[in-house]
């Protein structure tokens, strides 16, 4: 191979810098596997949840015959995880491992000739881009990049990479930390950008970049969600930004194979994340954009170009799933491949087939290879068939529901393993977060409905008002109403399945994260005694302070309407007035509260405020505090105290 040019992209800036091959050695250090777990029962665990390979990032070489992929395995013993790589062929045949090594490789892609997988990891002391045979052998370190990178793509001409790396900002307050190299302190700078590979992309003549980029800084980048789409020409050096006037987020630029064409994601309105995704198409020679999925009540995402140029690919959630779409180019017309209960998440070409990432609320993310002509799909890969079959999973059963105000609204029930109609279960109502989004066949890895039902509870997960799959309209009527239908939506749903004769009406929680602890806070206020226990995770308990301590500033005007201090604003005012610390005074349940530290989109003074009042008021309630977890748990021994935790304090409550 011949030396590689490197292009740079930081935020908004490219440079083209060269830079040769170096080759290095790999350590030797323990290895994490595969977990080797001694089942007692055929019952989950919060051991047996975290003993899953977590699989991702399905990349088809450009033969189209096999298919490279990680899979991540995590140490209970060791508080981590690592991430190897496998390949398999796209008929399913020829699995094998090709690395076993201390540290992660990620990112991994094919070298456009196939001769070649390039990836990432730490092996050198910082993240570097090495390469190795499909195989897995002569491993060689290309790049040497000063403080690392974090992402690369090769040029299809294969003579270019294109890479990222975080690039330090000059700090204007330098002098006031000189004879202080112990001090912790921080002033704030603005936020990084966000997103990764998947926002840029080479065209198909290697001479330009398509890319994503939100030119903005400080309290201008908090209140708006206007990024924009960037073509960068290396030959002239000249940037032109193809979405110049649309407002909202638009994102993962993805050229066409014939470089006519560049398709993408876009939102329509500044300051809403939440908008319906849109697929949009630019002509690149007259600059044309077309609204591909105008008309069509979905969103759209992972698109993947056929190989004449002639269609798009996509994926969109659907009544509580996810399936696979074509957009067919010459006419315009949407059709959906796949129908079933579970979630496509990612769809990538193999000749006549796609390749797509595909789980279920019973199984982890799995490869399966889809026929589009009729949608029938093959299992090709098993990373996790020992575990599950020694498991029993619970029945999912979807439900329509009749909403206070006469809408139907579908309703996920998951019974427990060896489900008994004859005997009664406490049951958990499921607040879900967000508050937009879908709730679908999704496998959580915290928030698992089959553990739940594993301990013997029934799950009853309302897609209530806010949630995504059901129309725009159903989605935004959350926006601003936090307080109003959906937890309507919420109560509507648990008297129904409190009428069930298995369902002990008398043993019922509710549970809930980040809005949905929002849910679990409000509905402790007004549930009138229909709930015996209450857990909230990262919820918003005070919604004025929530306003000034969360990182996304367009999040809480959109959604809240505006500013507590606006006061002739009707719409603020009335969500306002409905936050769940005005409430507090009627609690009188048990309440678990859990919150990270390192939570800044809500803040652990939400949580610690939450606890404080229960205490004084002399409800039972417990604090699980993460002093090193975010928004999220995502270390192995803090998230089997998390599981372990939440099912003591239900456990003690109802049963």
């Amino acid at each position: 191979m011949k030396k590689l040019s490197l292009v740079f992209v930081a935020a908004t800036m490219l440079t083209l810098v060269l830079q040769g091959q170096v080759d290095q050695q790999s350590k030797k250090a323990k290895v994490i596997d595969k977990p080797k777990l001694s089942l007692t029962s055929d019952r989950m665990t919060p051991e047996v949840l975290w003993a899953f390979g977590r699989l991702g990032g399905p990349q088809v070489s450009p033969d189209g015959k096999t298919v490279l992929y990680g899979v991540s395995y995590y140490s209970i013993e060791q508080n981590k995880g690592n991430r190897d790589l496998y390949t398999v062929g796209a008929n399913g045949k020829n699995y094998k491992r090709i690395t076993k090594t201390p540290k992660s490789e990620f990112n991994a892609i094919w070298r456009p000739d196939g001769k070649k997988i390039g990836f990432l990891t730490s092996e050198s002391g910082s993240v570097q881009m090495w390469e190795m045979a499909p195989d897995g052998s002569g491993r060689k370190q290309i790049t040497n990049i000063e403080g690392g990178i974090t992402g690369f793509k090769y040029s299809p001409d294969q003579r270019k990479i294109v890479y990222t790396k975080e690039v330090p900002v000059n700090n204007k307050f330098e002098q006031l930390y000189e004879g202080l190299p112990n001090a912790s302190g921080r002033v704030i700078a603005p936020m990084k950008p966000w997103g990764g590979m998947e926002q840029i992309c080479w065209a198909p003549d290697s001479k330009a970049l398509a890319y994503t980029s939100k030119k903005m800084i400080g309290k201008e980048y908090s209140l708006s969600t206007n990024s924009e789409n960037y073509i960068y020409n290396l030959e002239t050096g000249k940037t032109k930004n193809f979405t110049e006037g649309m407002m909202g987020f638009d994102i993962a630029p993805v050229y066409s194979p014939d470089g006519k064409y560049i398709a993408w994601e876009s939102m329509e309105r500044d300051g809403f994340e939440s908008d319906k995704n849109r697929l949009y198409i630019v002509n690149t020679k007259t600059w044309e954009k077309t609204y591909a999925t105008e008309g069509f009540d979905q969103n759209a995402g992972s698109l993947q170009w056929s190989a004449d140029s002639r269609s798009i690919y996509f994926t969109s959630n659907v009544q509580g799933t996810f399936q696979i779409y074509q957009f067919t180019l010459r006419d315009g017309k949407i059709n959906k491949l796949t129908e079933g209960l579970h979630d496509y998440r990612g769809v990538t070409l193999a000749g006549d087939k796609l390749i797509a990432t595909m789980q279920t609320m019973a199984m982890p993310t799995e490869l399966f290879s889809v026929n589009p002509a009729n949608g029938d799909a093959q299992q090709i890969t098993f990373t996790n068939k020992d575990l599950l079959s020694k498991l029993k999973m619970g029945k999912t059963e979807g439900r329509w529901m009749k909403t206070h105000d006469g809408k139907d609204m579908l309703t996920w029930i998951i019974y427990p393993p060896d489900f008994d109609p004859n005997k009664k279960y406490p049951t958990l109502l499921y607040c879900k977060g967000g508050p937009q989004g879908p709730l679908s066949q999704s496998f959580h890895y915290r928030w698992n409905y089959q553990i739940m039902a594993a301990n013997d509870y029934i799950i009853v997960a309302p897609g209530r008002r806010g949630v995504s799959g059901f129309g725009q309209a159903w989605q935004e009527q959350i926006s601003g109403d936090y307080h109003g239908k959906s937890m309507q939506d919420y109560l509507t749903a648990i008297d129904i399945m409190a009428k069930e004769p298995f369902v002990d009406e008398n043993n019922l929680g509710a549970i809930g994260a980040s809005a949905g602890g929002y849910a679990v806070y409000y509905l402790a206020g007004v549930h009138e005694g229909r709930f015996k226990a209450f857990i909230a995770h990262d919820g918003i308990f005070n919604e004025e302070a929530q306003y000034l301590e969360t990182e996304e500033m367009w999040f809480e005007n959109w959604d809240k309407g505006g500013a507590f201090w606006e006061f002739d604003n009707k719409v603020a005012m009335e969500s306002y007035k409905h936050s769940p610390h005005k409430l507090v005074h009627k609690w009188d349940t048990p309440i678990l509260i859990i919150h990270g530290e390192l939570d800044y989109r809500v803040v652990f003074t939400q949580g610690m405020t939450a606890f404080n009042a229960a205490i004084l008021l002399d409800v039972p309630a417990e604090f699980l505090y993460f002093p090193d977890e975010n928004h999220w748990v995502l270390q192995p021994q803090n998230g089997i105290l998390w599981q372990r935790t939440f099912f003591d304090w239900l456990d003690r409550w109802l049963k």
